[in-house]
């Protein structure tokens, strides 16, 4: 489930009355998501989407993620719009928590996306980046090679009994990574969590992009590598090749990708694949049974993590190289 804090209505029309959205008709709670509570709210002739912000979102982070999508949204990126109240201001406070509303998007999540789909995401995705260039606010990635080591040594220490294969496995990706990340990769504002929950589409056209509470400032090829590793897999975590070339072929044609982006695709895949294995894992060992945090079993990860440790080159990612370079 995704509502953790409950609220009655009353609270609710207390809190959408500075908005200026008209008059309460109806509200439900959003089964989906795992972060923050999420409520469909119907006000006046509108529908919105009412998010509380629990712990594990830092109300610091807020201005950005809010800002990040406002200006998205003006630069013609389709995406949720903060609501604005009165006063000017998007946040306010609701049940103890902070609390905002953004636009309804139209639009369902692909449980089975196809080659078309992938496309649409390396497409907007490379929009999105695009888009994303005069934002003026930043934000460290809190998720990135400097931070796994930690959280790792984390995980050991909740699960000592840790299988010792995956030990082993875990710590010698984690010695390449940290000898090999690239740190001179053209940075930017990306989504970091550019997972098919995340991407409405409507058909096989794509409706546009929520849940930016991973964004931040970082390496832009580091979001086509999570994207690779969230669209590209079958449910037998297979690596499916053409996927792969759809969303790399898509996004290059809109942003072409530098030849040390290229170069570091690999590394990135990895590393992306190992931040969610490691996060999937922290929750899975640290989480006690019937809390409210979903758990997600880190296994799918791990084996993205070792297809990854076979791959030399983009070309076997689905990037046609040769293409490229006689376009």
């Amino acid at each position: 489930m995704a509502v953790y804090t409950d609220i009655s209505e009353d609270e609710l029309r207390a809190f959408i009355a500075p908005y200026g959205v008209g008059e309460l008709k109806s509200y439900k709670g959003i089964a989906e998501g795992v972060e923050n509570s999420n409520f469909l709210v119907h006000a006046g002739d509108d529908t919105f989407i009412l998010t509380l912000y629990e712990k594990r979102v830092d109300p610091a982070d807020l201005p950005f993620f809010l800002g990040l999508m406002e200006h998205l949204a003006t630069h013609d990126i389709s995406c949720p719009l903060p609501v604005k109240r009165g006063d000017g201001t998007v946040l306010g406070e609701l049940a103890g928590r902070p609390a905002a509303m953004v636009t309804f998007l139209e639009g369902v999540w692909m449980r089975r996306p196809s080659a078309v789909h992938c496309a649409g995401v390396g497409t907007g995705m490379a929009r999105m980046h695009l888009a994303g260039a005069d934002f003026a606010m930043q934000r460290r990635n809190g998720l990135t090679v400097e931070d796994w080591r930690p959280l790792w040594q984390q995980c050991l220490k909740a699960h000592p009994g840790m299988d010792r294969d995956l030990a082993q496995e875990t710590e010698a990706l984690l010695a390449t990574l940290e000898e090999q990340w690239p740190r001179d990769l053209p940075q930017g504002t990306i989504h970091a969590d550019l997972f098919p929950d995340n991407v409405f589409f409507l058909g096989d056209e794509l409706s546009g992009f929520i849940d930016f509470y991973f964004a931040c400032t970082d390496a832009l090829a580091y979001d086509v590598a999570v994207a690779l590793n969230a669209w590209c897999f079958e449910r037998d975590h297979s690596y499916n090749i053409t996927k792969g070339k759809a969303l790399l072929d898509a996004y290059d044609r809109v942003r072409p990708l530098t030849d040390p982006e290229i170069d570091a695709l690999p590394v990135l895949a990895a590393g992306a694949s190992l931040r969610f294995m490691l996060t999937r894992l922290y929750d899975w060992v640290t989480t006690p049974e019937g809390s409210l945090v979903v758990k997600k079993d880190p296994q799918e990860y791990i084996r993205k993590m070792r297809f990854h440790r076979t791959i030399g080159s983009a070309r076997e990612y689905g990037l046609d190289l040769h293409a490229r370079k006689s376009a």
